[in-house]
């Protein structure tokens, strides 16, 4: 683990935070030679599952759903 004083942190940030983010290697932030901060790479991004298939065995069919249901089921025919 490198370790960094917090002036020369504060001149090359964006460059230290890239290289842990590709290097992985964790980097000690200290001010006055006492720790102060620990920066380290994000965890892993867990994969995009696509929504196609997602309920797939979650709805259960008990009847015909392909033809048309008697005319005394509908309401809006009752007189």
């Amino acid at each position: 683990m490198e370790t960094i004083a917090i002036s020369k942190f504060k001149a090359t940030c964006l460059k230290l935070l890239e290289r842990v983010k590709n290097t992985g290697e964790p980097l000690l932030i200290t001010k006055k030679g006492s720790p102060i901060a620990l920066v380290t790479p994000p965890p892993p991004l867990p994969k995009k599952r696509s929504a196609f298939g997602s309920m797939k065995g979650s709805i259960r069919i008990t009847g015909d759903i392909v033809s048309p249901l008697p005319e005394e089921d509908w309401e809006v025919l009752a007189k």
